[in-house]
């Protein structure tokens, strides 16, 4: 056994027994917490004392045979009689206890107590057999001698000072008073050394490491083991136990399983140090590990001052606890599975009404309920549904989810029940909401037998439309209208869906929301929160139905400083945010993105980062970067699966078939195209993103007739629903390109122009594209101003992909017109804004009409002189002056004549309006 930090105590040994072998005894008492190495310590003792000579007799104590008279005392004669030949001797050693003289087998057990003469007959008899050698007597957990025993003990001990005796003992050090006062009582005689046994030092605890663990782990894993070990060496040796069959699980490519089991022992050891602490130590450390903290512990385990003082000074001495908790979660998880299923939950219930009547948390108290498992007290419906309603702020969706089906497991109220389990459908939206699929029905005939009414009726409504119930969201919402609608929170929310449902569900928008009365959107609200919800929905409405956006950046701002995600303001950002973006407000849209994606944790609350990772989809598309867009859908997608989305699927899946489209990835987008989708997402403006994309997808791979239909479905939709905003869905230029691609510039033209009028200084993307596609309806010599603009635009728009087909589609311009040099210059710019993300973009030149006064080139041309055409010529070529008199062997000065005489014939003022037929006379 490993000895380290106990080189000390080994010398005070050897001291004494070399007193004890020159005539002059001594008593040791070995103290320490529990599993400290006292019993490895009193070992190392027999050995040693083995080696000096000594005959060593050793009995251990025990709790179960604390009754037992003589119990110790018999187990030092039993050893006596094994170890020694002399029968003498022996037999005046068994006068002294049960079973006489002449009986030399196995003292007996009978409860016959020792008497004085007795003990007087046993030290002599000590003394006798330690004549010829020393005797080492050693006994074990002092602390649970039986009453005859310690008498026997206390008597030999006052008389080892002029004896070759060494008494050695341990005992357990529990805090405070003994509960037995024998090693107190030898630790008062004068020849009586007390070894104190602490925890191993750092340096213990590193040398035990890498002895158990090898040089390079121990001298790694040293300080965390101290940490979770507190210096105790069965702790230590267990960790590295873990440590190794981790080691071996990983090397034989094992299951995550066997890793799992393969940090079993560090548990068990701690249940060791539990249990050897006896029925008070168990006690505590099983309510400890419930409470997860002293605070109530005295209540729930009904243990006062000195009593519980004692047991958690034990558990902190043997390095279990410190601090009033357990070292490690692992520890605390070994006391828990350590009890039977009943007695958890007993314990919990106990502790859910000592935390109760204490005052604590609602989040602290629901956790006791809930793992109780059995039916909730009264009392406790309030507190899981508070609780609940914590944790969901906090984002913490699956205790949520844990605290209202308690709630609903032991609830008999038909209108209590209703109202927790919208509860719960909103709490398992955080998580994927198809999960709730199952319990609208029985909510919506809750709502229309009017059982479930007010703010959890509306938000019924809602939770029905995003799954495309549409009938029974028109149901449970004229059941809503038809009541009293002048609660303040009915009232509040009812004015939210109005303003929603106006941009997101337009079909099912009843004639009774807009009949409300005017002031219902003056009302004051119960939270910041519920006004956020009111401002964010109306900004909304704003920006897709045509309304005020003048301020939007700074209602935007308003409603979301401040805003952390919750399950009552995560409307109000998602909303925001989509205001933002489809106001073409892209900077400020992807800041508070970020700011609001670093607050939400994945994990917790998956709904929120596929929706969170939507939005990020549609900015980037918006932004020309499609690499991210498609990065951020197939994430969206990935986070909740379809069923989960209900028709805002069609919000993840139009970015990424658009991302997939602008890439040439054509087959990557059919097969997202080829999924199936509610039919309850065309009626709604999902919808729309989604026509457009599926046009997209057809214009790209030459199917014209089929995107201009979805195109023009787009429109008429959108014009019906009052949101035919280009900053959101461009279907009109969408429709131009498709008339354009199929050589129909007469029937793009209107199309673009009636798209202009509806631009302006808020949506410079949807100009910047309109003007590009202009451009292809204009002759040659027209294109290049609209395309200047284009780019500007799409460059002040953000949109780097816009602004590389509109570069693109200028060099094009500028090579019609013989420009080379400038072309070139153009392209290589084009090149450059291209996102570098984005190298796979795909540029279809657009088809552009032929120029209507090409020819008139060659009759123009047949008035120049030979001289002049050939400077002209050079110069739609793109030559400069000089260039072409060394060309020609002419001065510059006969050129520019010649320039000037050309000028006027051609009916042109300038070089760039030279018409671009001339270079075929090249």
């Amino acid at each position: 056994m490993n000895l380290i930090d106990r080189q000390d105590a080994l010398r005070l040994f050897d001291q004494v027994m070399r007193g004890a072998s020159s005539g002059q005894g001594g008593v040791i008492v070995v103290k320490g917490a529990t599993a400290l190495g006292k019993s490895a310590l009193l070992h190392a003792f027999h050995r040693r004392g083995e080696e000096l000579g000594a005959v060593v007799v050793s009995a251990t104590a025990a709790p179960a045979e604390r009754e037992l008279p003589s119990g110790v005392l018999s187990q030092l004669v039993r050893a006596v009689a094994v170890g020694r030949d002399e029968r003498a001797s022996v037999a005046s050693l068994a006068l002294a206890v049960p079973g006489g003289a002449a009986d030399l087998r196995p003292v007996s057990r009978s409860a016959v107590r020792v008497d004085l003469p007795a003990l007087d007959a046993m030290c002599t008899a000590l003394l006798e057999l330690s004549a010829d050698q020393p005797l080492l007597i050693s006994v074990d957990d002092v602390e649970h001698t039986d009453a005859e025993s310690r008498r026997a003990l206390l008597f030999l001990a006052r008389r080892v000072h002029f004896a070759r005796i060494a008494l050695v003992v341990s005992h357990t050090d529990r805090g405070g008073y003994a509960e037995h006062g024998v090693a107190a009582d030898l630790a008062r005689q004068s020849d009586c050394h007390t070894v104190h046994l602490a925890p191993l030092s750092k340096k213990g605890v590193r040398d035990l490491a890498c002895d158990l663990a090898g040089r390079e782990a121990g001298e790694r894993l040293h300080l965390p083991w101290l940490r979770l070990s507190g210096g105790n060496p069965l702790l230590v040796a267990a960790l590295a136990e873990d440590h190794r069959d981790r080691l071996r699980a990983t090397d034989d490519d094992r299951s995550a399983a066997a890793v799992a089991i393969a940090a079993a022992r560090y548990g068990q050891a701690v249940l060791s140090c539990v249990h050897r602490g006896g029925e008070q130590v168990i006690k505590v450390a099983r309510g400890l590990a419930v409470l997860g903290g002293e605070d109530g512990l005295g209540d729930l385990v009904d243990l006062r001052g000195d009593q519980l003082a004692r047991s958690l000074h034990a558990l902190a001495a043997a390095g279990v606890t410190a601090g009033g908790t357990f070292r490690a979660e692992a520890a605390r998880g070994a006391v828990l599975g350590d009890m039977s299923a009943e007695e958890c939950g007993d314990l919990h219930r106990a502790a859910a009404e000592v935390t109760h009547r204490r005052g604590m948390s609602t989040g602290v108290v629901a956790e006791h309920l809930t793992h109780a498992g059995r039916e909730t007290p009264g009392w406790g419906m309030t507190v899981l549904e508070d609780a609940a309603a914590h944790a969901l702020c906090e984002g913490r969706a699956d205790r949520a989810i844990a605290y209202l089906r308690q709630a609903l497991s032991g609830c008999a109220d038909d209108r209590r029940r209703n109202e927790i389990t919208i509860k719960l459908v909103r709490a398992e939206w955080c998580l994927n909401p198809a999960v709730a699929v199952d319990r609208l029905d029985e909510l919506a005939e809750a709502a229309r037998r009017g059982v479930m009414t007010g703010g959890y009726a509306v938000a019924l409504v809602r939770a029905l439309l995003w799954h495309g119930q549409s009938d029974q969201a028109r149901k449970v919402l004229d059941t809503v209208l038809r009541s009293e609608v002048e609660h303040e929170c009915t009232a509040h929310e009812v004015v939210v869906l109005r303003d929603w449902m106006r941009c997101t569900h337009p079909l099912e928008v009843s004639p009774r929301l807009h009949e409300l009365p005017a002031g219902q959107d003056n009302r004051a609200t119960t939270s910041v929160a519920a006004l956020r919800r009111l401002d964010a929905a109306k900004l909304l409405a704003d920006v897709l139905t045509g309304g005020d956006r003048s301020d939007l950046t700074a209602r935007a701002d308003q409603i979301l400083r401040g805003c952390r995600p919750d399950v009552i303001s995560f409307d109000a950002i998602v909303w925001t945010l989509h205001s933002l973006t489809y106001g073409d407000r892209l900077e400020q849209a992807q800041a508070w993105w970020e700011a609001v994606t670093a607050m939400v944790d994945a994990e917790r609350a998956p709904n929120w980062s596929a929706r969170l990772a939507g939005i990020r989809s549609e900015i980037a598309v918006r932004r020309g970067d499609m690499a991210t867009a498609e990065r951020q859908a197939r994430t969206a997608l990935a986070l909740v699966p379809p069923a989960g989305w209900g028709v805002a699927i069609a919000e993840p899946l139009s970015t990424l078939i658009v991302a997939y489209t602008a890439t040439g990835q054509h087959e990557a987008a059919a097969d997202q195209l080829g999924l199936p989708v509610p039919e309850a997402m065309f009626e709604t403006r999902f919808g729309l993103q989604y026509l457009h994309a599926r046009g997209r997808h057809s214009l790209a791979t030459g199917n014209g007739p089929l995107a201009l239909r979805d195109f023009r479905l787009c429109g008429e939709l959108m014009g019906q629903w009052r949101m035919d905003m280009p900053a959101f869905v461009p279907w009109r230029a969408d429709a131009a390109e498709a008339y354009l691609r199929m050589g129909r510039p007469e029937d793009a033209r209107p199309l673009l122009e009636a798209q202009l009028t509806r631009c302006g200084p808020a949506s410079p993307r949807a100009e910047g594209r309109t003007l590009r596609l202009l451009a292809a309806t204009r002759e040659p010599h027209q294109r290049p101003v609209l395309l200047h603009r284009a780019t500007d635009l799409s460059q002040a728009g953000g949109d780097r992909y816009e602004m590389a087909q509109a570069l693109h589609d200028l060099a094009q311009a500028y090579r019609a017109l013989g420009e080379y040099r400038r072309a070139a210059t153009i392209a290589r710019r084009a090149r450059v804004v291209t996102p570098e993300s984005a190298e796979a973009q795909v540029i279809t030149p657009l088809p552009t009409p032929p120029a209507t006064h090409d020819a008139d080139v060659a009759r123009h041309a047949a008035t120049l002189s030979d001289a002049e055409r050939r400077v002209a010529v050079l110069a739609a070529l793109g030559y400069s002056n000089r260039e072409i008199a060394e060309k020609l062997w002419i001065t510059v000065s006969t050129v520019e004549q010649h320039l000037t005489r050309a000028y006027r014939k051609l009916d042109v003022t300038r070089r760039s309006d030279l018409p671009a037929g001339l270079k075929a006379l090249a």
